[in-house]
């Protein structure tokens, strides 16, 4: 049995290779063997088609026009050799008789007629696919009948016959966290294959290999033939992307506005649409790649059974600070298995990274591993320890605890988000923290990443969560509380 095609996403390209959607970049992947090359086509000011992702010039060549106020001439005078912008008739030239396909991408109607002109004048229909919005691929189907279009598809719900019948797909077109075994099933009971976008972890493209997926897009060639089931690798892959989505809801939230903002117990208990909209496609996300495990989430519940590996979710934890403009909230998600907690990721407040950790294989913030910092000295003398508040007002034993600290020279600070609290030692924010009552939606995911730092992690006899750098300022902690 043959696993998925190896599809070469804007062509081969990266750090010491190639410009991406470049000629350079095409013939590159095609040298390396990938089945298949993704390109992305857009129009210039005198309606030639080439190929291009952004809108703009800015990100790839430090040229803030927009493309379609440039004329063929003047891209022409951008880069050089195969290292410039292509025209899509150059690409099909580069692709023509080598075995691969070219799999051209589109966002926008408006690119599809010029560009199944062009691949219609030059013969190239029988090693050409297509992807991209769908308003596109109807263009693409009206002109070119018999071409191969990936129809696009942004649910884990499979779909059905119906779902299918405009557009006559080769192929279901959909991202890959959303490609689950029975959506892949159910498409090829329909007589079409499935392909994903975009799949960098070697973990997640051998998943998708075993339950069926045929298509894989991926920027990382090189890891996806090497790919290898490694069940806690493809989590932390996994968990790590959701955690980024979450990061640019809340980012887009703060530049945008968060538009309404509603309560749920008493007045001080906020909810926005970015917490039920993170929540929504992260439960959606966790039942195509984990249809086996229980999900309780913040905003929409869920029950756990105990004996099931369950996912434990806050997607804004903190939402009281973003509803007010404060600049301080994060993102919980963890794994619990047999009662402990196992993969766990958060968002680092201050960075909006997210941090990933599962047990035995440490902390990650984007590729580096994160170790806490080791302090010499008194473990608390001049050093500070962060807190949360019982919701609004100051829980049982709070103020003989400042006051304690504060005889220590040991400041107390209250932020405003327990999952970036009870992390903030293992990322040398604090030397220690707590929170009166341990909840596994808001901090099984800090639990793991304080442990597997080199940290402490507890739930105190009184319910109170603790972490810390180190034993013994856990422990100095702890007895304070006593």
């Amino acid at each position: 049995m043959t696993g998925p095609r190896l599809v070469a996403h804007r062509g081969r390209h990266g750090v010491g290779m190639a410009r991406e959607n470049t000629l350079a970049s095409i013939r590159d992947a095609i040298e390396w063997g990938a089945d298949a090359v993704e390109i992305d086509v857009r129009l210039t000011s005198d309606a030639a088609v080439v190929l291009l992702h952004d809108p703009t010039l800015e990100r790839l060549w430090g040229d803030p026009r927009a493309i379609a106020e440039v004329s063929l001439d003047e891209v022409g005078e951008i880069g050089g050799g195969e290292r410039r912008i292509p025209t899509l008739e150059a690409a099909l030239d580069v692709v023509r008789g080598t075995g691969a396909r070219l799999l051209i991408d589109m966002e926008d109607a408006e690119f599809a007629r010029p560009a199944a002109r062009i691949v219609r004048a030059c013969a190239a229909e029988e090693f050409t696919e297509w992807c991209g919005a769908g308003n596109a691929m109807h263009a693409i189907r009206e002109t070119l009948p018999d071409a191969v279009i990936h129809q696009p598809w942004h649910s884990s719900t499979p779909p059905t016959a119906e779902d299918l019948t405009g557009l006559r797909p080769a192929f279901v077109n959909l991202p890959h966290l959303l490609a689950g075994p029975a959506l892949v099933d159910a498409v090829h009971e329909l007589g079409a294959r499935v392909s994903c976008w975009t799949v960098d972890d070697g973990a997640q493209v051998a998943h998708l290999g075993e339950i069926g997926v045929d298509s894989i897009t991926s920027n990382d060639l090189d890891g996806a033939r090497e790919a290898a089931p490694d069940e806690t690798g493809r989590r932390l892959a996994i968990v790590g992307e959701l955690a980024g989505h979450a990061a640019d809801a809340v980012r887009r939230a703060r530049r945008d506005g968060v538009g309404v903002v509603d309560t749920k117990r008493d007045p001080a208990d906020h909810v926005t649409e970015v917490d039920r909209a993170v929540e929504r496609w992260v439960r959606s996300v966790l039942g195509a790649q984990f249809p086996e495990h229980d999900v309780v989430g913040e905003e929409y519940g869920g029950v756990a059974d105990g004996a099931t590996p369950c996912w434990y979710l806050d997607p804004v934890d903190g939402t009281a600070n973003l509803a007010n403009g404060m600049p301080w909230t994060s993102f919980s998600l963890a794994l619990v298995e047999e009662g402990e907690p196992v993969v766990g990721a958060i968002i680092d407040p201050v960075e909006g990274e997210p941090i990933v950790a599962a047990r035995g294989r440490g902390v990650w913030r984007a590729g580096e591993p994160v170790v806490a910092p080791t302090h010499q000295g008194d473990p608390l003398t001049g050093r500070m320890v962060a807190t949360e508040l019982a919701g609004a007002v100051p829980w049982e034993g709070f103020v003989p605890l400042l006051e304690r600290l504060a005889e220590k020279h040991c400041t107390l600070r209250v932020m405003g988000s327990g999952t970036a609290t009870l992390a903030g030692p293992a990322l040398g924010r604090g030397i220690a923290a707590l929170v009166h009552r341990y909840s596994a939606i808001d901090h099984a995911a800090s639990f793991v990443i304080a442990r597997e730092s080199g940290g402490v992690a507890r739930v105190l006899p009184s319910g109170i969560a603790l972490t810390g750098a180190n034993e013994e300022v856990a422990s100095r902690l702890e007895a304070l509380l006593e």
